[in-house]
C-alpha cells in the first residue's frame, strides 16, 4: 500500500511531463481544415461593383469563373484589424503576380464601408464578393478573419491559411502550386 502511495504521483506527474513535452512540439495557431484537398464549396454571390451601383441586378459569381486557374480567396472585412497587417502584403502580391488572380470575399460587412475601405487602402483583388451574411464563409470553414485559401486550377483547395499571410506567402506556398 506505501508502494501505491509513492509510486502513483510520480507516475501521474510522469504522464503530465510527457504529455507537456510532446505538446511543445506542435504549432498551436493550426487549425486543421477538413476542406484542404477538397474541392471548393460552390456559391453565387454578387460582386462589390454590381452591390453598388446596381443592387436589383443581381448577377453572380462562382467558383467555376476561375476554372482553369490557379486562385486566391481571402476572407476580408473593413472593420478587421488583422486585415489592415496583411493588405500592404496582399498589394505586393498582386501587383509582382498578375496571372494569380486574388478574389476578396468581404466577409460580414456593409459594402460602401468594403469599398470605401478599398479605396483608401488599395484593391489587391480581381473581383470582390459580397458575403453580407456570412454564409459562404462558413461552407468555407471561417473560423475569423482574415482567412486566405489558394484553391489550384481543378478547383482543390491546396492551402488555407488563419490570420494574415506573411511576406513568405507567395514563395512558401503559391510558387510551388504555380511551378508544378
Amino acid at each position: 500500500m506505501n508502494l501505491l502511495k509513492v509510486w502513483l504521483p510520480f507516475a501521474i506527474l510522469l504522464v503530465f511531463i510527457v504529455l507537456f513535452f510532446f505538446g511543445l512540439g506542435n504549432d498551436p495557431s493550426y487549425i486543421p481544415s477538413v476542406r484542404l484537398n477538397k474541392k471548393a464549396p460552390d456559391f453565387n454571390l454578387t460582386t462589390l461593383d454590381q452591390e453598388l451601383k446596381k443592387p436589383s441586378v443581381k448577377s453572380s459569381l462562382s467558383p467555376k469563373f476561375w476554372d482553369g486557374k490557379i486562385w486566391v480567396l481571402n476572407v476580408f472585412a473593413s472593420w478587421c484589424v488583422a486585415c489592415q497587417i496583411e493588405h500592404p502584403i496582399l498589394m505586393k502580391l498582386a501587383k509582382e503576380n498578375p496571372k494569380i488572380k486574388f478574389v476578396g470575399l468581404a466577409y460580414k460587412d456593409d459594402p460602401n464601408k468594403t469599398n470605401n475601405w478599398l479605396e483608401k487602402n488599395g484593391n489587391p483583388y480581381s473581383k470582390v464578393l459580397v458575403d453580407s451574411k456570412g454564409e459562404v464563409g462558413i461552407d468555407y470553414g471561417v473560423y475569423g478573419i482574415p482567412e486566405t485559401f489558394i484553391i489550384d486550377s481543378n478547383g482543390i483547395i491546396r492551402y488555407k491559411n488563419i490570420g494574415p499571410i506573411q511576406p513568405s506567402f507567395f514563395d512558401d506556398h503559391l510558387a510551388p502550386l504555380i511551378n508544378n
